[in-house]
């Protein structure tokens, strides 16, 4: 389908010209093709959605735009001008191109000021002029509404939201023509979110050109004018926003209607499965009490740094904890012990799958067997039959994607890596599953498959446990939801009490109190 450009909502402004165009963008690595013949125009003023499942080409062609790939064919041009085949970063820099990552690539042990002049440092005589550098630097900052932030400061010692605007300003001071943003809220709250999207929308109104990557559909509808789908590397479609719903979305992307993405009714819960009492997590004011029944999924929400993850930490053992005690069909677990916790049945997927949770030098067998080895062999040798019927059987119905077990789990995707993680913890047999942002990073086809293996995993007998930052998450597949505020369990509400805004006047600062009778505990299901 060809491209075209629209006007913004609400307005009859003119078509534009491009002023980046690609046609025909194919890119292959070995058998796989990447890209396969993808067109793309991004128009000054203008937010242009890309979107797809993971494995779409969505990244391959962002590294393509930026220089950090070369192209196999096809033609790059911006503002008319042809660009050559093997482009370097540098010079894509030079042509306007700047890209904020989700991984962020400013230097945390330099200063704010460093960083924004880093390999622009004005000198004067082969000596740098501070006082041009920090009126640089100061000037660049004003530029995304951090006027008055110190320049002295590291950047370590920033909020997530606040680095993320001082990159946007080291991109800007290259007189950036488009702007591509590779999911730049993941590790951001809704209210820091909220706020990204608002300066986003000024680069528009400056006449910027947006290329905005997400995963999360809601931002696509708030901020977007066209969206370009891409599947298994080919061109899907380009159209405004408006002509799409969340439904119609969705079925463009992974090539199939998901009608449902959240599970339905679940059979009634059973005896508590999981339940702590009085436990004091580190900075916790007061004792925590929640109780978790088998088959029940019960969700933590909260603002960040609230103390939710904190919650999942102590009760899977690996933070120390002040006082008090987790049970697990009513026999006290360890304190302190990850491995006591894990021999009693809980299992944590932790909110950073890479760093504290896959081994990405490992296969994807390994990866699922690695806490398991001793029922795959005796007299410590590996019975490689029986460890593969152990790892087969643990991913059974998972949907899990990959070519051979043997490859390195660095090779899936975002939503198969979690996957993997999820087979690890049936393969210990986990009575009690604490997930950490379950779907952080993870495309809306692999989203709800793992929406409907949590509530499989549920309906087998499990407690589950689960933190998210996403409210509709919650909200569509829990069957209660704990408020945390200030690392105290101040509310709780059921499936048919909870609503986003209840939910986020609970949580916080100056929110009510527990929505609940006053003669039940706010925090433990009876």
């Amino acid at each position: 389908m060809p491209t075209s450009q629209t006007a913004a909502p609400g307005t009859d402004a003119p078509e534009v010209p491009p002023v980046l165009t690609l046609r025909k963008i194919s890119k292959r690595y070995g058998a796989v093709r990447a890209l396969d013949g993808v067109d793309l125009d991004l128009h000054p003023g203008s937010v242009h959605c890309l979107a797809g499942e993971n494995g779409a080409g969505k990244s391959t062609l962002i590294k393509v735009l930026t220089g950090a790939v070369s192209r196999d064919s096809g033609d790059y041009e911006i503002d008319g001008d042809q660009v050559r085949r093997n482009v370097t970063p540098a010079e894509s820099r030079g042509f306007g191109v700047g890209v904020v990552y989700q991984e962020l690539s400013l230097l945390p042990q330099l200063t704010v000021a460093d960083n924004l002049c880093m390999g622009a440092f004005p000198s004067r005589a082969g000596v740098v002029d501070r006082r041009r550098q920090r009126k640089a630097a100061a000037a660049m900052l004003d530029r995304v509404g951090l006027a008055g932030l110190d320049l002295d400061l590291p950047v370590a010692a920033l909020p997530t939201a606040t680095r993320q605007l001082v990159e946007i300003a080291r991109v800007l001071a290259n007189d950036a023509k488009v702007v591509v943003f590779d999911e730049p809220t993941t590790a951001l709250s809704a209210e820091e979110a909220e706020a990204l999207l608002a300066r986003i929308s000024t680069l528009r109104s400056d006449g910027v050109a947006v290329l905005y990557v997400t995963h999360r559909l809601e931002e696509i509808f708030a901020i977007g004018d066209t969206v370009t789908v891409l599947r298994d590397g080919a061109h899907v479609l380009t159209s405004p926003v408006a002509e799409f719903d969340e439904d119609s979305l969705i079925a463009a992307m992974v090539g199939r209607e998901i009608s449902n993405l959240y599970p339905g009714q679940r059979s009634d819960p059973g005896e508590p499965r999981l339940e702590v009492r009085g436990l004091r997590p580190p900075g916790f004011p007061e004792p925590a009490d929640l109780s978790v029944r088998a088959g029940e999924i019960v969700g933590l929400a909260g603002l960040l740094g609230s103390g939710r993850s904190e919650l999942l930490r102590a009760v899977f053992g690996a933070d120390p904890v002040g006082g008090g005690e987790v049970l697990v069909d009513g026999r006290p677990v360890p304190p302190g012990s990850t491995r006591a916790a894990a021999r009693r049945g809980i299992g944590l997927l932790t909110e950073d799958r890479k760093e504290s949770g896959l081994l990405p030098e490992l296969s994807i067998e390994e990866n699922i067997a690695i806490a398991g080895w001793r029922t795959a062999g005796s007299r410590g040798l590996v019975n490689r039959t029986r460890l593969r019927r152990h790892v087969e059987a643990a991913a059974d119905g998972l949907r899990l994607r990959f070519g051979e077990w043997s490859d390195p789990v660095s090779s899936l995707s975002g939503g198969n890596q979690q996957k993997v993680l999820i087979a690890r913890w049936r393969a210990l047999d986990a009575k009690v599953l604490l997930l950490d942002e379950p779907t952080k990073g993870v495309d809306v086809g692999a989203k709800a498959d793992i929406y409907r293996i949590v509530a499989d995993l549920a309906a087998a007998g499990l407690a589950i446990v689960v933190v998210s930052s996403y409210l509709p998450e919650l909200l569509g597949l829990c069957d209660r939801v704990v408020v945390v505020k200030e690392r105290r369990l101040v509310a709780e509400l059921t499936a048919a009490e909870a609503t986003e805004e209840e939910v986020l006047r609970l949580a916080s600062p100056s929110g009510g109190a527990a929505s609940v009778p006053e003669e039940v505990n706010p925090v433990e299901h009876r």
